[in-house]
């Protein structure tokens, strides 16, 4: 007698269907309402299972585990899709930002990252981690360096990093955790890289 967990009568009413790196898993499962009956009123011991039975089983268990592998594959996949390049980097102080939040040494702004988002900023082997709380640079700031400005890091960051408060360096960037807040620009120069569509 073939039974099923509730989460593989769940799987088989909806189906589902998973598409990542050109994989398209399908699992389904039927179940009877007549076997259904007849598990409940035979005891679990008293009938040896067929090998057809015991291979479906077998199956069923190596479909969920692919499921899991293919579900572990697509939230790596979707990480690593996050942007990361080259930047132009400015530093900037002020007392109050767009979030809310008072100015501080983790605070960035950025003219096309949502406020919250979380980024690694890379100098001369030197890595910070700072988090979006601010807009800027300005669409002229940012179009008057090559690369182009995408980040303003506070003077207490630009500090550590290169010695000086107010500088203008060139950084590797890449985005860990992209935020839920407000987005300044949703176009411009440096936006595909930015956003990883470059």
């Amino acid at each position: 007698m073939i039974r099923f967990s509730t989460k593989a009568i769940a799987t088989a009413a909806a189906g589902v269907t998973l598409a990542g790196a050109g994989v398209t898993t399908a699992l389904a499962y039927g179940n009877t309402p007549e076997s259904a009956s007849s598990a409940q009123s035979a005891p679990a011991a008293s009938a040896p299972q067929a090998p057809e039975q015991t291979e479906k089983r077998v199956a069923t268990a190596n479909q969920d585990r692919l499921f899991v592998s293919i579900k572990k594959d697509l939230k790596k996949e979707k990480k690593a899709a996050l942007p990361g390049g080259v930047s132009t980097a400015t530093s900037f102080w002020d007392p109050s930002t767009a979030s809310g939040k008072p100015m501080s040494y983790q605070t960035l702004a950025s003219p096309y990252w949502p406020l919250g988002t979380k980024v690694k900023v890379t100098y001369n082997g030197k890595s910070e981690i700072g988090i979006v709380e601010d807009f800027g640079p300005a669409e002229w700031a940012v179009a008057q360096h090559n690369p182009p400005a995408l980040i303003d890091l506070s003077e207490k960051m630009m500090q550590h990093l290169t010695g000086t408060a107010s500088n203008s360096i060139t950084v590797k960037f890449q985005v860990l955790e992209l935020g839920k807040g407000g987005v300044y620009r949703h176009s411009g120069t440096g936006y595909a890289t930015a956003t990883g569509k470059a």
